[in-house]
């Protein structure tokens, strides 16, 4: 089924990020990523070089100034997933969706002059601590606590699962500025690698992403400057965060329909290659049924997450509505990557194939973003009418 969200100036940028990724996601590239544990500095410049990073920050920034039209963003998602680099995808995702929105929509003009350009090159790489060892999908439960002190704040406590938590230049931090769990209790932070007692742990071996860093992150009585609270305004952090969440989770979504897909066109192409019994796999009547029954998957997939995507355009998508598109999503992803593995038979269980990484890699979109559990409660409450 044609989709019909995107324009010429869409389709432009689609042969921008085409390029890209013809010129530096080579299978040299993901094994040296993978490798590595993360993804280089050189290639995330190039991003920004071409300008394919950085997309909501202002013009007068260095960005592109696209703040509402994350279809930019669902293009670079789509061909970079294509191109089998989830980890790219990934690392892409944390620049842009989640670091850098925090500081477009909610950073002081100083704030904004002192990060934006950077995030907007590939120079300065952020990321976004929120997840601690004993506190998950209740973020009320943190433990890490910025007390003030003169000109700043004393931060002591610990993260984990914290994506681009090793490379990141800049992290946007949950922390506790105030007692109790109410809302006004929690701040952000921008903590800044280098800062005394700030130390990013150890790098997490995964069974997906792998070469997307991920790190725990240790605080033991680090100064931080006033001028790096987000807003400038302290007891604003769990809204900040609830501001922020739909479009997390929108972007987690239309990842797992750009997997979907590209694991459909993969293993299209591998069963009408590979033969079995005198014929090609896709010749095989159970093949086309299975093949049928995730194209149509993939279109609905498409469809739902579109109208997500204007939806967002319009500034119209409440968070309900991102938890439906996050949980549905990821959940049809992974069966359809389930399928797209068998049908690919043993080489689907080999890493060097693109559909095996992928379906490593989509295992914690059901996760993270808040587990879909989490995504079920939410909308179950609104049916409930609860708050």
């Amino acid at each position: 089924m044609e989709r019909d969200i995107y324009d010429e100036d869409h389709e432009a940028f689609r042969d921008v990020v085409k390029e890209f990724c013809k010129r530096y996601v080579t299978n040299e590239k993901r094994e040296q990523w993978d490798a590595a544990g993360e993804i280089d500095r050189q290639t995330m410049r190039a991003a920004g070089d071409a300008g394919i990073i950085g997309l909501s920050v202002p013009e007068e920034f260095g960005g592109a100034g696209m703040l509402q039209d994350y279809r930019f963003r669902t293009v670079v998602m789509e061909e970079v997933i294509a191109a089998g680099a989830g980890s790219l995808a990934g690392a892409f995702g944390i620049q842009d969706d989640l670091a850098v929105p925090y500081i477009v929509h909610m950073g002081t003009q100083e704030q904004k002059q002192k990060w934006l350009p950077g995030m907007a090159t590939g120079e300065i790489l952020g990321a976004l601590a929120m997840t601690e060892p004993g506190a998950g999908s209740d973020l009320r439960g943190i433990k890490t606590t910025a007390k003030k002190v003169d000109g700043g704040y004393i931060v002591n406590g610990a993260k984990t699962f914290i994506s681009s938590g090793k490379t990141a230049d800049m992290v946007v931090t949950f922390v506790k500025t105030g007692e109790g769990s109410r809302p006004d209790a929690f701040s952000l932070l921008i903590l800044e690698s280098g800062m005394a007692g700030f130390d990013h742990g150890k790098k997490l071996h995964k069974m997906g992403f792998q070469g997307h860093d991920t790190a725990e992150l240790s605080f033991s009585d680090v100064f931080v400057p006033e001028a790096n609270l987000i807003s400038g305004k302290e007891g604003l952090g769990f809204v900040q965060l609830m501001m922020n969440l739909p479009l997390e989770r929108l972007s987690i979504g239309v990842a797992g329909a750009a997997a979907a897909q590209a694991a459909l066109d993969w293993t299209i192409a591998y069963t009408k290659d590979r033969e079995a019994f005198g014929q090609r796999i896709i010749d095989f009547q159970n093949t086309r049924f299975q093949l049928a029954d995730v194209a149509a998957t993939v279109d609905a997939l498409w469809a739902y997450t579109d109208r997500a995507l204007l939806a967002y355009k319009d500034g119209k998508l409440s968070a309900e509505e991102a938890a439906k598109v996050k949980f549905w999503a990821t959940e049809r992803e992974w069966e359809i990557l389930d399928t797209c593995v068998q049908l690919h038979g043993g080489y689907g269980y080999i890493t060097e194939y693109p559909i095996a990484r992928a379906f490593l890699d989509a295992r914690v979109h059901r996760i993270y973003g808040g587990t879909n559990e989490i995504m079920r409660e939410i909308v179950g409450r609104q049916l409930a009418g609860k708050k």
